[in-house]
């Protein structure tokens, strides 16, 4: 199984800013904004917050709520209109789909999304982000493949409850690609009983990537069993040595800033599979 660490939602170069993190620890990945897409921000709902409110609020745009949004990866069943027939899904093309298909990504293998946050804090009747607090990376939510369609093969019948996504509506591609999540998620050849998508519910020290204390949120602390070891695998885009540092139970690494998509063997690195799970069940 191929764990994928695949870089989702706002920052500053795609939005413009951090995504939130609320007041009672939950927190929202923001789709990026996206022109050719047919969903706007002012049709989401996030536990009640219309996320086109909460996006002009924090980007200071009061335009941004009738702007278009790439709802992808889209893994929460209420935060949109849904046919009877939907289920989590993920979009992907161009040079990051290359990547994926270059590592062979494929049946089974496991997404983990991860984006910028920043605390979030109400003032009157808008949101505004802390000022003190600093913004960091996180995982924000899961998807394992059952499903592999590319996008300009599917007769027009075919996942008729998918066509609102944003990956029919862009310009063509031939890498275009969909992924469909899995029932449950299935981890070591055994049932986790889990959901095979979905999203972490409450921010938690185990979802922090960037290592505490620091300014740069590209700087990650992980376990110790992500340092490259002698398989002749490593996570990709992290090959160099000197992105790695050792630290106790942990691993310093310098992330690549541009890159999406960063493919792990779990074969051989297999405490990524109890790594995941535990995860999951936080």
């Amino acid at each position: 199984m191929k764990l994928i660490l695949s870089r989702k939602g706002f920052d500053s170069s795609a939005g413009g800013c951090p995504s939130p993190v609320f007041p009672d620890g939950s927190f929202y990945a923001l789709p990026i904004p996206d022109k050719k897409s047919r969903i706007t921000y002012q049709e989401l709902d996030y536990h009640g917050i219309n996320i086109g409110k909460l996006v002009a609020d924090l980007t200071s745009d009061p335009r941004r709520v009738a702007h278009y949004a790439h709802l992808d990866p889209d893994l929460i069943p209420d935060v949109y209109p849904r046919d009877t027939d939907w289920r989590p899904l993920l979009g992907q093309s161009g040079s990051a789909q290359g990547h994926l298909r270059k590592q062979e990504v494929g049946m089974g293998d496991v997404f983990l999304f991860f984006g910028l946050f920043r605390p979030v804090e109400k003032c009157g009747e808008d949101w505004r982000f802390i000022k003190s607090a600093p913004p960091f990376h996180a995982l924000w939510g899961w998807l394992q493949i059952e499903q592999i369609h590319k996008v300009d093969q599917l007769a027009e019948e075919e996942l008729a409850w998918a066509r609102y996504h944003p990956h029919f509506h862009g310009q063509i591609d031939a890498s275009n690609t969909l992924y469909l999540a899995s029932e449950t998620l299935r981890l070591g050849g055994m049932d986790t009983g889990l959901p095979g998508a979905g999203t972490f519910r409450q921010m938690h020290d185990r979802y922090r990537l960037t290592a505490p204390g620091i300014s740069s949120p590209t700087l990650w602390r992980l376990p110790s069993f992500f340092y490259p070891n002698s398989s002749g695998f490593t996570l990709s885009f992290h090959s160099n040595p000197s992105r790695w540092t050792k630290a106790g139970k942990y691993c310093h690494l310098m992330s690549a800033s541009r890159d999406q998509e960063f493919v792990l063997e779990t074969a051989a690195y297999p405490e990524a599979i109890s790594w995941l799970n535990g995860l999951v069940r936080q």
